[in-house]
Parts: structure tokens; C-alpha cells; sequence
């Protein structure tokens, strides 16, 4: 049959599939490489091995293809936000990439706030002024080494550095990523120019911004080494989060994308570029005249994972138990012995900051908490309250939603966590919401195949995507559940800003360790 490849650039892997027509997947394969923490607040990426990554996981799922006697019509790419890596004129990397997860821009992300400047630059760009932003990234730039912010030739992000290593053309960025930088206008459709004089850049200096259809080409190189014709189309493609409400057919006024990996995201369609009054959602696009509005959450999975090191005897520190049990597993258990407690977890609140936080306060410096411990509560505990912790921090993006006109009536979900009774049920009553899980292996490289098949005319209406999703029964709220989780949420939000204060005097005192080595961060959203 003929068939879309879609690349996914995520933080930790780059994944790529085949999908056919319907949807359905003909060939999945990935490349992993390390987020690189080599000192406090750092998290960075060798860009080489990004475009290596993208280049044969081409040549691999092309290569399934053939021997399933596909043809390979189009190839796609989606990419994570908020990267930012200094080029050359001919777009090869000077440097690291600096990641989503690098918060040294955190003292310029707070002078930015204080000036007053922040709730406007959202408004216009669509992007919180938070240390994951290029634009806080730049700033900071500007006041440690500001001769080479001038001299760079190009300033991008992994979406520009994929699509040079594949096209070996001009500089581009779709507006999808460009939308995520909070350097563009997303009404005005330019960069925004009070955004590049804080950022300390020039136009000249960013990719030209083109429509997340823009149809170009493979470089001859690269189409040989991947055995493709030439003339095959490479669709510049959109930014993770987007495509993934597009890949789990979240696209329709009301309906909702939930991401449960290592960290989380809620996410919903609208039908123009948006800001919130309260300045807790970001904006981003999907194509020209479909945008996502919604807020990430940096832990997700990721405390539970956390829970099995630190909280179970024998296993702490490795990565299998004394029964040779992996990590999937142990984290399974405890999930089964955090569902025999009780929606509350008997009185015990869980703030689940280990990485920090971003939505829907977008204030750098968050950390974990747990309130409320008695000697009574033991490890179910500690694990249930996590996952409603997290789940009450999607339900406050959920709450974001309501305040601004725009109610959600389901949800989709996916990721590893949502193979999880638990994590699904908490989820449901937290939104009061019917949650149903979306049977995809990676939704957002099937919406990076889905936006392709719309850019070449073969899905005029994205919102039959959501026909081409294979979904289970939805798990509908529990009403006690949902009306408890409901007044506890406003103490989870003045819980966790009272702990701000706290937490920010403790780094003050304890700083940040100096890491020793190269370790793998859960990827964003």
C-alpha cells in the first residue's frame, strides 16, 4: 500500500513509522541517545546524533517498507519545542542543543516577570515566559557571551537542524515550532520585535516561519542512502504536542489530548490563536487555521518510576529487583498496591515537582512536596497521592480551559502511564471527565503521517482523524471521587506556591549538586 513516514525528534529518542491510509502502522522503529546534565540546570543534546538518529531511522522504516512491498509516498517531522542550538551559514551546529529542560535562564525568566513584560510577550506569542523558551534562552545568552549571540550566523531549533541535515537547503522553521518560541507573533504571523530585543537577535538571524504543510524535498544524498526517489516530498511538519492531539483524533471543538509518558500534557484544539487572561495556557499551531491551546506538566510517570528507587526495599538505586524484576514491572506492582487505597489517600496531599514544574504557574524553581504525612501512611500511600497529585495538576490546565469558554466533553489518552488502571481512574474523576485511551504506538508520529496525507490532499478534513483511532471503552468518573478531588484542588495550588517561598530559600542554602556524569532526563511536551 501506499504509505507516510512520520519522524519524531523527542529528547531522549527519535522514532519513526509507517502508516498506511487508515492510519495503520506498517513499520516503527527508534534510535535513543542521552540528554547530557553536565552541570546545574543544564540539559543538552549532541546535535550530531540527532540528525544520525533522523537519517537512519529514514533508512529503516524505508527499509521495512520495501520488504512489505510499500511505497513510500511522502515523509514527515515532528520535533520537540523550546530548543535552541546556534548554526553556521550553512546550517551545521556550532554547539550543543540546548534542551526544553535547561533551566539557566531561570534569573532572566524572573527579570522578564518583573519588568512586567511577561503577560503581554504571551499574549502575543503564545509561548509562557518560562526558562524552557528560546526567548529566555536568548536573553540569558545576551548577558553571558553576548559578541557570540551577535556573531552567530543562525539561531534555530531541532526542527531546523532536521530539516537542513535532510534537505540540505534553505533555513526554515514551520510555524508550528516557530509558535513555540516566544520570539513570533502568532497573530501578526512575524517575529515579534520587542521578543528579538529582549532575545538580543535579528531577524536575519531566525529561519524563515512557513506552513506546517510546506511540501519540500529530500537532498539527493539523503534520498539514495534511505532508497527513495528523489522526487519524494518531505512535509516540514509541526511540533510534538500538536501532533499528538492530531494522532489520537483529539482535533474537534471539546475534545481533549492527554500525554502520560514521563511527563504530561493536556491539550485542546481551537479554531484561531488564543491567550488566556490568566496567562496559564500556551498556544501553539497545528497548521494555519488550527491551534492548540493546553499546559505541560513535567512529571508524570516519572514519580512513580522515582517511587520504585527511592521507596522499595532492595531495588532502590537499581534498575531490577532481587525476582529480577524491571522497572516496568516494579513500577506495575506498585501501582496495584497503590489502588487498594482510598481516592484522598487518607488525608495525604503529594506536590509531584521532582523535575521541577510548568503548568499552569509557569514559575521556575518548583519543587516536590508531600503534606499531611502521618506514621499511618506507608508506600501505597505515598504512590496513590503522586498519581493525584499529577492528575490534580492536569485538572487545574482542565480549569484553565472552562475559565476561558472552552469546556472540554472527553478525553483521549496515551502514553505508557494510560496502560495503567490506576493512573486512567485517578485521571477521570481529577477532570470529571470520561477518559478513553487511544490505541496508537506513537501518536505523534501518526499525526506527523496524518498532517502529511492533509497536505497532499488525501485528508482534506483533519477532523477525520479521529475516525482512523482505534479507542477502547471510555472510564467515566467516579462522582465522590470527582466532588473530593474537587475540593482539594484549591489546596494543591495554595500549597504549592506557599512551598515556593520555602523551596527557594533551600536552594539559596543547599544548591543544586554539580552531576557527575551523562544521564538520561524524561523527555517534555
Amino acid at each position: 500500500m501506499d504509505v507516510v513516514i512520520g519522524i519524531d525528534t523527542g529528547t531522549t529518542s527519535t522514532k519513526g513509522i509507517a502508516a498506511g491510509p487508515a492510519g495503520e502502522i506498517r513499520a516503527l522503529t527508534s534510535v535513543h541517545y542521552p540528554l547530557a546534565v553536565p552541570g546545574p540546570g543544564r540539559a543538552e543534546l549532541d546535535p550530531v546524533r540527532i540528525t544520525d538518529a533522523a537519517r537512519k531511522v529514514l533508512a529503516d522504516v524505508t527499509a521495512t517498507c520495501r520488504e512489505n512491498g510499500d511505497r513510500v509516498i511522502a515523509v514527515s517531522l515532528s520535533s520537540f519545542l523550546h530548543a535552541l542550538l546556534p548554526m553556521d551559514a550553512a546550517g551545521q551546529p556550532l554547539g550543543p542543543v540546548v534542551t526544553w529542560a535547561d533551566n539557566r535562564s531561570a534569573g532572566e525568566c524572573e527579570r522578564i516577570v518583573a519588568d512586567g513584560d511577561a503577560r503581554q510577550l504571551q499574549a502575543r506569542t503564545g509561548t509562557p515566559v518560562h526558562p524552557m523558551s528560546p526567548l529566555t534562552k536568548l536573553a540569558w545568552w545576551a548577558q553571558e557571551d553576548p559578541a557570540a549571540l551577535r556573531d552567530t550566523p543562525r539561531w534555530g531549533g531541532v526542527k531546523e537542524l532536521v530539516v537542513a541535515a535532510l534537505t540540505g537547503g534553505p533555513f526554515l522553521v514551520d510555524l508550528s515550532v516557530a509558535s513555540g518560541t516566544g520570539l513570533y507573533d502568532i497573530h501578526s504571523r512575524r517575529w515579534d520585535q520587542d521578543a528579538l530585543t529582549i532575545a538580543g537577535v535579528r531577524p536575519e538571524q531566525l529561519a524563515e516561519v512557513v506552513p506546517t504543510t510546506q511540501a519540500l524535498t529530500l537532498s539527493p544524498q539523503v534520498a539514495a542512502a534511505a532508497g527513495l526517489p528523489p522526487e519524494t516530498p518531505l512535509i516540514i511538519g509541526a511540533a510534538d504536542g500538536p501532533l499528538a492531539n492530531l494522532g489520537v483524533g483529539a482535533v474537534s471543538p471539546g475534545v481533549g489530548a492527554v500525554s502520560l509518558g514521563t511527563s504530561g500534557a493536556l491539550r485542546t484544539v481551537v479554531g484561531a490563536p488564543t491567550s488566556d487572561n490568566a496567562g496559564r495556557l500556551f498556544c501553539y499551531a497545528l497548521t494555519e487555521d488550527r491551534w492548540v491551546i493546553g499546559g505541560a506538566v513535567n512529571n508524570a510517570g516519572s514519580v512513580v518510576r522515582w517511587a520504585g528507587q527511592a521507596l522499595d526495599p532492595g531495588t532502590a538505586g537499581s534498575s531490577r529487583g532481587s525476582g529480577g524484576e524491571d522497572d516496568d514491572d516494579r513500577d506495575a506492582r506498585l501501582l496495584d498496591e497503590a489502588a487498594g487505597i482510598v481516592a484522598g489517600s487518607e488525608g495525604l496531599l503529594c506536590l509531584p515537582y521532582l523535575l521541577g514544574e510548568r503548568a499552569p504557574w509557569w514559575r521556575p524553581g518548583m519543587r516536590g512536596a508531600y503534606l499531611g504525612l502521618r506514621r499511618e501512611h506507608g508506600r501505597p500511600h505515598l504512590v496513590r497521592a503522586a498519581v493525584e497529585g499529577v492528575c490534580q495538576q492536569l485538572a487545574l490546565v482542565r480549569d484553565s480551559f472552562d475559565a476561558e469558554g472552552n469546556p472540554l466533553t472527553e478525553i483521549r489518552a496515551t502514553g505508557g502511564a494510560a496502560a495503567s488502571r490506576l493512573w486512567i481512574t485517578v485521571l477521570a474523576s481529577a477532570l470529571d471527565l470520561p477518559v478513553t485511551v487511544a490505541d496508537v504506538p506513537e501518536g505523534t508520529a501518526l499525526g506527523a503521517c496524518l498532517l502529511a496525507r492533509h497536505a497532499l490532499g488525501e485528508l482534506p478534513d483533519l477532523d477525520q482523524a479521529a475516525a482512523l483511532v482505534p479507542t477502547g471503552t471510555p472510564t467515566r468518573p467516579d462522582p465522590a471521587d470527582a466532588a473530593l478531588y474537587r475540593r482539594l484542588r484549591p489546596l494543591v495550588e495554595k500549597s504549592a506556591l506557599a512551598v515556593l517561598d520555602v523551596v527557594t530559600e533551600l536552594d539559596r542554602i543547599a544548591p543544586e549538586p554539580l552531576p557527575a556524569t551523562e544521564k538520561a532526563v524524561p523527555a517534555g511536551s
